[in-house]
């Protein structure tokens, strides 16, 4: 990261709302269902699905996750109206994981049950390392019993690799991504090429053993080495797809997607974009810098 743009995501934290609402638009589909209704019909359009989740993470109480609930239940409601080329992507701590396992087991639950009913997938992500362990446990308790749920691997985790060779025993759904949470260097990677060198050693795994893998990255070095991967080992379309955020690397996304693979967009959405903003702008301040300066040029 340069100091400049450095300087600009140290920034755009202190600075009004309104104003990181301009900065977040690319990542953002917009802040009602409707809005991300019209983002997936436009990316559909081009024969890309999408993920789609409302915006919101640790909930503080149960009034606030059975909310968070109804709304995912409304986005499958609406994919299978508009007949979308969509699934949900959920945030375990948005339906109460850290509030009580319990409850949020028959959040999630109830969730996975709408979306079988119409013949659809939920993903549950992962978010940072006081919840990796309760959320396997919470994929594991669904999958027991349902089979269109998935998780998420982060491989800058040490343990992830571990954490697959058990999870593949289920026939699990991934999605595989590099990890954005900050986490200490005792549990997580923090060298460049030893996470891209981990991701394609999961990647492998994954496939060896017949799992579905969304192959989750902005990496062209990892993209372009997945592909050599599934050449090599001859990995049918039907068992892998690559997945992006909206608004990053669009170049990249056109270019999978010219290639006949399948490309899945994530697609939020919703009023509680402000901490996820900050996050994307952390992980991809060159986009902060690049508005910054655009915001000051007079021409």
């Amino acid at each position: 990261m340069s100091f400049f743009n450095s300087l600009i995501v140290s920034a755009v934290q202190i600075m009004p709302k309104p104003v990181v609402g301009f900065f977040s638009k690319k990542y953002i589909a917009g802040e009602t269902i409707e809005d991300a209704i019209d983002y997936v019909k436009k990316l559909n359009t081009r024969g890309i699905h999408a993920t789609m989740d409302v915006l919101g993470e640790s909930v503080q109480n149960i009034p606030e996750a059975l909310d968070a609930k109804n709304k995912a239940l409304e986005v499958l409601i609406n994919i299978s109206k508009h007949n979308l080329l969509a699934n949900l992507s959920i945030k375990p701590t948005q339906m109460g994981l850290g509030i009580n396992e319990d409850f949020a087991y028959d959040q999630v639950k109830e969730l996975v049950e709408k979306a079988a009913s119409f013949n659809n997938f939920v993903r549950i992500d992962m978010e940072d390392s006081p919840f990796t362990d309760a959320t396997f446990r919470l994929f594991r308790r669904l999958k027991e019993n349902y089979g269109n749920v998935g998780v998420v691997i982060q491989c800058y985790l040490k343990r992830s690799y571990s954490d697959v060779a058990e999870l593949n025993k289920l026939g699990t759904n991934y999605r595989l991504c590099k990890g954005i949470y900050i986490e200490p260097a005792a549990i997580a990677i923090k060298e460049k090429q030893a996470i891209r060198d981990n991701y394609l050693k999961i990647l492998e795994l994954m496939f060896k053993e017949g799992n579905y893998v969304g192959i989750a990255t902005h990496d062209e070095y990892l993209i372009n080495k997945s592909y050599e991967l599934i050449k090599k080992m001859d990995i049918p379309k039907d068992k892998f797809e690559f997945q992006m955020l909206l608004g990053v690397r669009e170049d990249l996304r056109e270019k999978i997607n010219r290639d006949g693979y399948k490309m899945r967009i994530y697609v939020p959405f919703g009023k509680d974009w402000y901490p996820y903003s900050i996050r994307r702008l952390k992980e991809n301040p060159q986009v902060a810098g690049h508005i910054f300066k655009a915001l000051f040029t007079f021409k």
